[in-house]
């Protein structure tokens, strides 16, 4: 039996009540639609584990109505790294940032992973956070579909991927970002950017050193083959680009590539005909889902400028095109068509 798919306050209700009795239900955020549950109930958490097939290994995003509930979730910081997310927190949340800090004892093992970090941010949509407020409990929330697919932007990807595994999704339109939360690892004058987001490194600069430290350290959505759609997917060399085509192939395009490019593939899907890297960031998993349920037997991506939002579409994109290599029974890459 499919999820009911449900919107405004019936689907608020109804979500406040199955996740107080302990079910598991899809909500959207501004970045992606998540698998939500109490985080103070291990067993709803461990429904989520179940539902998307994720590694017990792999910790869980908890989601706060407002900064000032950290005290519920986060052990004691030191004044120095308190000041540092008071103003991280002042500017930021609501918004797509995620911050990896000490946990508190009394949360759940199980959300962490056994890890003594825990992840959290504020989200920034309205339907995620009146359904919070009115459950009274911190939310576990992680991306709502099978474990290392493409990420959900809509009610109805939610469905495709999880309709099946759980009993209801709140329809809260198409997400605003499309692309993670940016993680970010705090220490004092120093921030360590373990997942890029919306959130970029030039805005983050002010507080501190910033660096990427990728996967170094236990966080949500940090594994290699995350995102991967069930094709196999090849990002191409942009000194190929303007002669590259196959006629049994789908070809992800940053910009509206020639027409006779276009003509050279079985489907084609434009992330922004102008160019422009936010627009691209909030289209990327959708467009990638639709060539994945293409007639495409092969998928090939044309890469984004690494600046700005820009980092966090080629992370998104080298991993999927890992996932579909390494992550679904593929085990060598494809050869670059010339």
């Amino acid at each position: 039996m499919s999820a009911r798919v449900l919107s405004l306050e019936e689907g608020i209700s109804e979500s406040v009540r199955i996740l107080r009795d302990g079910g598991i239900v899809g909500l959207p955020t501004e970045t992606v639609y998540g698998l939500a549950a109490d985080a103070f109930q291990a067993l709803a958490v461990a429904r989520i584990f179940e539902a998307k097939g994720r590694p017990l290994s792999d910790p869980l995003i908890v989601h706060l109505p407002e900064a000032g509930w950290l005290d519920r979730v986060v052990g004691s910081l030191s004044p120095a790294l308190t000041e540092l997310v008071h103003k991280l927190a002042s500017d930021f949340w609501p918004g797509p940032l995620t911050l990896l800090l000490p946990k508190h004892p009394d949360l759940p093992d199980l959300v962490t992973a056994g890890s003594d970090l825990v992840a959290v941010r504020v989200s920034s949509h309205p339907l995620f956070q009146e359904v919070q407020l009115r459950l009274g409990s911190p939310i576990a929330a992680p991306s709502a579909n099978r474990f290392g697919s493409i990420s959900p932007t809509t009610a109805q990807d939610v469905r495709i991927e999880l309709g099946d595994r759980i009993d209801l999704i709140l329809d809260g339109g198409p997400c605003k970002h499309g692309m993670e939360s940016t993680i970010v690892a705090l220490q004092e004058n120093c921030l360590k950017v373990l997942r890029p987001g919306p959130i970029t490194n030039d805005q983050l600069k002010k507080y501190g050193h910033v660096v990427f430290f990728g996967h170094a350290l236990a966080s949500p959505g940090s594994l290699p083959g995350h995102y991967a759609p069930k094709k196999e997917l090849q990002i191409i060399n942009t000194d190929i680009k303007e002669r590259f085509f196959d006629p049994l192939g789908g070809y992800l395009a940053f910009s509206a590539p020639p027409k006779n490019i276009a003509d050279g593939f079985a489907s084609i899907e434009v992330l922004s005909r102008n160019g422009d890297l936010c627009e691209a960031a909030a289209n990327f998993y959708t467009a990638l889902r639709r060539l994945d349920q293409s007639k495409a037997v092969i998928l090939y991506a044309e890469p984004v400028p690494e600046e700005g939002i820009g980092v966090a579409i080629m992370d998104r994109l080298r991993r999927a095109e890992y996932g579909s290599l390494f992550g679904t029974g593929h085990h060598q890459p494809l050869a670059s068509k010339k």
